[in-house]
């Protein structure tokens, strides 16, 4: 097993008055050589939206976005024609493709929005920009890890273009679960949202982060009431 930490006080953090975000990876003013990417997992963002506030229309090709919600409400509107509100306990997908244009603003003129981004780098390019968002069952990710996005079909999962899934679980304190790569040579990149994990050996607490590949098993021991979310994605 090979490992690598990435500890929530070592990220990028910006303010923008109506953003403040945390940069995993580099990602525009934070440029860190040692943190480029993960595999194939290009950018790990976690944004604060002030209300009524957000980005404005702009475009993106050949990349796979995934956006979590934690908090608050989005409002997303794109090229395709999709448009609408995503809350915590929905996960949004786009293919950008070819190309695709979209904007995301905080729903809330009175709250602030809180939100994950996530970029992949595709498994084929310029494909027909693609939209997606689905609904899960939080009490399915209750003390397991629930797949939410896969490069299989299925019912209750969103499509990728990448052989990379994204999973998420909710665990009490005192609990102990496992995670089995999915995909033979894939390597997990393990965020923890909010609460306490043990990993391998490894503490993590809230927003750190851990990448981890070159094995086919993980182990997690929670001493706190904890949230996870594990990206698992190609090496190369």
């Amino acid at each position: 097993m090979k490992k690598i930490i990435h500890r929530a006080a070592d990220r990028g953090i910006q303010d923008h008055g109506w953003l403040k975000a945390a940069h995993s990876f580099s990602f525009a003013q934070f440029q860190d050589p040692s943190k480029v990417h993960f595999g194939l997992l290009r950018v790990l963002n976690d944004d604060i939206i002030a209300a009524g506030m957000g980005f404005g229309t702009h475009g993106h090709d050949n990349m796979e976005i995934v956006t979590i919600p934690l908090k608050g409400v989005l409002a997303h509107k794109d090229s395709l024609g999709s448009e609408g509100n995503i809350t915590y306990g929905e996960v949004q997908v786009m293919s950008a493709g070819s190309g695709i244009r979209h904007s995301e603003f905080n729903g809330s003129s009175t709250e602030e929005a809180g939100l994950l981004q996530i970029w992949v780098f595709p498994k084929e390019r310029n494909i027909q920009p693609r939209y997606d968002q689905m609904r899960y069952d939080l009490e399915k990710a209750n003390n397991s890890f629930l797949t939410l996005v896969s490069p299989h079909e299925g019912e209750n999962v969103m499509l990728i273009n990448q052989d990379a899934f994204f999973s998420l679980g909710t665990f009490d304190s005192g609990k102990t679960a496992y995670y089995n790569i999915q995909h033979p040579g894939n390597g997990a990149y393990v965020f923890v949202i909010d609460g306490q994990a043990e990993l391998e050996g490894e503490l993590l607490n809230t927003r750190d982060a851990m990448g981890v590949y070159d094995t086919g098993k993980l182990e997690f021991k929670f001493s706190e009431n904890s949230r996870v979310l594990i990206i698992e994605v190609p090496m190369q």
